[in-house]
């Protein structure tokens, strides 16, 4: 019997899983498909939210723990596993934002780098850019990563761990429970039904937690939101850093490719593309970027974010339960805010000191509810 069950396999889960083998725990990932290609792949990977001063103060405390925690764990994924996530300080450029007062107060009541740029400079970075902009705000620090690579050096972490196991195609059919404790998770694993026991339960399955919350009987306001993003390839470097304007970002690769993102749609968990999100896609990349024009769409996809309110994630014991917890909510900045969480619950679940406060995200104090009768 392991000491910890995780349900649920992206970049959330697995980091947990990571920091609980690390302390000596015997862990158990179950996930419904393959760890990590869910929201956690079909991300684009800044390691920022979108606009940072526009978030409330418990995102900006996950945000900055998180991008300063990247470096490490990128240089020891890559060390451990020899798959490097390819963490790159590149910088965001953001041509659109109107309140330049209020985002260079908060950056520097944050200690995060940020300038007010004029054509001059923009142009000089950025020379593809099409024309017409004035002026921009830049962020020197941000970061990206590769997320497909991120995720594959932690599954392999993972899977070289002796006190890690990984069930993959595994579905979770039910919870058995006593009282106030889980006692197991009945699961569909090959066609076979299978039971398993552990200590304790951790509930990390993005857009569809509130589906397995649901199976105890509780509503938790996660929100499937899906996001279609495009790939082009250049044969040569069209950007020196992302750029983001109007809620949409390019992000240029190591490799000359440029991923364009994102839509924000409400299609619960539907994930198809449509040549309607392609189209509005391309205008706006192509707006930012002309030279795009020129370039074929190689590939596009779509992705679940879990959308929570204010886009603050729930991280804690569920309300009800001595030994569950839950890892979810974290919408547009899954990736960017991954470590942070992780750590938190970590500390939470191994009872050791935190280093932020983790009343804001307490699910007993957010919102999870036991589910209406049904009239």
């Amino acid at each position: 019997m392991s000491d910890f069950l995780i349900c649920g396999g992206g970049v959330s889960g697995m980091l947990v899983a990571r920091g609980l083998s690390r302390r000596g725990a015997r862990v158990r990932v179950v996930e419904r498909g393959v760890c990590g290609r869910e929201a956690s792949w079909a991300g684009g990977g800044i390691v920022s939210p979108l606009y940072p001063w526009r978030y409330s103060e418990p995102v900006t405390a996950l945000a900055n723990r998180a991008q300063d925690a990247y470096p490490e764990l990128a240089q020891a994924l890559a060390d451990e596993t020899g798959i490097d996530p390819e963490l790159t300080e590149c910088g965001l450029l953001m041509l659109d934002a109107d309140d330049h007062a209020q985002a260079l107060s908060w950056a520097q009541r944050h200690g995060r780098p940020m300038q007010a740029w004029q054509s001059t400079q923009i142009y000089a970075r950025e020379p593809g850019l099409a024309a017409g902009t004035e002026c921009a705000l830049y962020m020197p620090s941000v970061a990206n990563i590769r997320n497909p690579r991120l995720v594959r050096a932690l599954a392999a972490s993972l899977q070289a761990h002796p006190a890690v196991e990984v069930n993959e195609q595994t579905e979770v059919l039910g919870f058995e429970t006593d009282g106030d404790r889980m006692t197991a998770v009945r699961l569909l694993q090959q066609g076979r039904e299978r039971r398993l026991q552990a200590d304790t339960f951790v509930l990390t399955a993005g857009a569809w937690t509130g589906q397995l919350l649901d199976m105890l009987g509780l509503s938790l306001p996660v929100t499937p939101v899906k996001g279609q993003m495009l790939l082009y390839k250049a044969d040569k470097p069209l950007l020196s850093g992302v750029v983001l304007s109007k809620g949409r970002y390019l992000i240029p690769r190591r490799d000359h490719h440029i991923l364009v993102g994102s839509t924000l749609e409400y299609a619960a968990f539907d994930k198809s593309i449509t040549g309607q999100a392609c189209d509005s896609l391309r205008a706006s990349a192509e707006q930012m970027l002309p030279a795009l024009s020129a370039l074929p769409v190689l590939r596009q996809w779509a992705g679940l974010r879990p959308g929570a309110p204010d886009g603050v994630p729930f991280i804690g014991k569920i309300p009800g339960f001595s030994n569950v917890y839950v890892n979810a909510g974290h919408y547009r900045n899954g990736l960017v805010l991954a470590p942070a969480s992780a750590d938190l619950l970590v500390a939470l679940l191994t009872n050791t000191r935190t280093a932020l406060d983790p009343a804001p995200y307490d699910p007993a104090r957010r919102g999870i509810a036991p589910v209406p009768p049904h009239s």
